[in-house]
């Protein structure tokens, strides 16, 4: 499926049915807090995106995934995964270690955002994807890194 910029795949406080692959392009995760937009997880080439409460409990979700970018995703739906989960044990053993993943990513995305500076968050990404940040739009960058944007 292919997405122009700035298209909403996943909207917030409903039960999202399917799980998204990026083959091309950029994904963003938001909450909207106070009438503001806080990006919290950025997904490029390779990256699942999904609505963990969706997925898991079957309850609306906190957050709304857009692309930053023109975009292609593969699509499943929640279900199918579910059971090819209970009869093909390879993809079993891949969805256990999908979520091992996103555990600790969640965790290093969590614990620099409680105990660094902006700062050093910037320093951070530069060293791990300085080519991600010519892709993620400044306001964008700005609310991921936890500093207000200029204007």
């Amino acid at each position: 499926m292919a997405f122009d910029r700035n298209t909403v795949i996943i909207e917030a406080d409903r039960i999202e049915k399917y799980i998204y692959f990026v083959k091309s392009g950029l994904l963003r995760a938001y909450v909207l807090t106070d009438g503001r937009e806080i990006t919290f997880c950025i997904g490029q080439e390779g990256a699942v995106a999904l609505s963990m409460e969706s997925y898991i409990n079957h309850q609306p979700g906190y957050e709304s995934i857009a692309t930053l970018e023109p975009t292609a995703l593969y699509r499943i739906p929640s279900e199918k995964l579910a059971g090819l989960y209970k009869t093909d044990i390879h993809i079993a053993n891949w969805g256990r270690k999908f979520a091992e993943t996103e555990i600790i990513r969640a965790e290093r995305s969590l614990i620099p955002h409680l105990s660094t500076t902006a700062s050093d968050r910037y320093e951070n990404l530069l060293n791990q994807n300085p080519a991600l940040l010519n892709r993620i739009p400044l306001e964008k960058l700005a609310s991921y890194l936890g500093i207000t944007p200029p204007y």
